[in-house]
């Protein structure tokens, strides 16, 4: 499993990296002076391509950061009676202080031997400092949550929740591109502490590494 590790810093690397400057957004190449004229401008089909590079980087810079709200988005879970439920970020959020910390995938060496485990280690000490829910967000499915977490023993101390379509995380900008290795779309890593479905602590990792976003850094915010 050491290539997951590699891979997801890798991958992150690249999410991360800062886009070429290709000036300001529907502004043509022949304005910004990158090509000489009408003549040497790109055809139908590279214009697209170019756009769609355009577009893709903006995306990339667009993560959120703290003082932003919370975008719309809808979770499932189990409840402890084995029922599926769905939450949105507002139902999870609004008028409550909520630690959020993602993963890349559930099950995973250093999400299940440290970044879980210590969440559920820290948990009433998090809790106690005034907290009211601590939720574990992956792009995986709504059963493989639920079994990596009565693995891992999160019990009723870690809402499990599944972003099976990536909806929540795309929308934040954390997204991690690992179809070279056969995984798809994952979740960089990271731990948040949201107040009122606002951010006031971001600790984004670069990647699936795991340096930022543990349980006892949360710990420190809430100091």
């Amino acid at each position: 499993m050491a290539f997951l590790g590699r891979a997801m810093m890798n991958a992150g690397r690249v999410v991360g990296a800062a886009p070429p400057a290709l000036g300001t957004p529907g502004q043509s190449l022949v304005n910004r002076g990158v090509l000489g004229g009408r003549a040497a401008f790109p055809t139908t089909p590279q214009r697209v391509a170019l756009r769609t590079s355009v577009s893709r980087a903006t995306q990339v810079v667009r993560a959120i950061a703290v003082g932003d709200k919370l975008p719309t988005a809808t979770f499932k879970y189990f409840d402890g009676e084995g029922g599926m439920k769905e939450i949105t970020t507002e139902q999870l959020c609004k008028g409550k202080k909520v630690v959020l910390f993602a993963v890349p995938g559930a099950f995973t060496p250093t999400c299940s031997l440290k970044h879980l485990p210590g969440f559920v280690e820290k948990a009433d000490e998090i809790k106690g400092k005034g907290v009211s829910t601590i939720a574990c967000v992956s792009v995986n499915d709504a059963f493989v949550m639920d079994a990596w977490g009565k693995n891992v023993g999160s019990g009723d101390k870690i809402l499990m929740l599944a972003d099976g379509n990536a909806q929540f995380t795309k929308a934040i900008g954390v997204e991690l591109d690992l179809t070279d290795k056969g995984l798809g779309v994952r979740s960089r890593r990271y731990a948040m502490l949201v107040d009122d479905q606002v951010i006031k602590v971001l600790n984004l990792e670069e990647g699936g590494a795991y340096t930022v976003s543990s349980a006892e850094m949360i710990l420190e915010a809430l100091q």
